[in-house]
């Protein structure tokens, strides 16, 4: 890849749903509830912190969307988890890309 293409899958990336996903801090606690406790439907989550369960539910969608989170669905419920090889995989491609990108921008 030359550097800027290397340089526009970058800004891509930080443009990115991701790290879009990661701004905001509900999304982080929320994040945090999921590693503490495992999986968990938006009614568990919704009780463990201050957002409202329909804001829990769309921050969920929104971290499942950016790759963070895996949904399943029993019966009336949607239960969530961290897909662990899902966030690997975004990591490593954000590394490939910065590693490409570092020799030329940041020595």
């Amino acid at each position: 890849m030359e550097n800027k293409e290397a340089v526009a899958a970058c800004l891509v990336a930080l443009d990115g749903a991701l790290f879009k996903a990661l701004a905001e801090p509900a999304r982080i606690d929320i994040l945090r509830v999921l590693i503490l406790h495992g999986r968990q439907d938006v009614g568990s989550v919704a009780a463990q912190v201050p957002q409202d369960r329909s804001v829990v539910a769309r921050h969920l969608r929104t971290l499942e969307l950016a790759g963070l989170l895996r949904a399943s669905s029993e019966g009336r419920h949607t239960f969530y988890e961290i897909d662990g090889a899902g966030v690997v995989r975004q990591l490593e491609s954000l590394l490939a890309l910065f590693r490409q990108l570092a020799p030329s921008c940041c020595p």
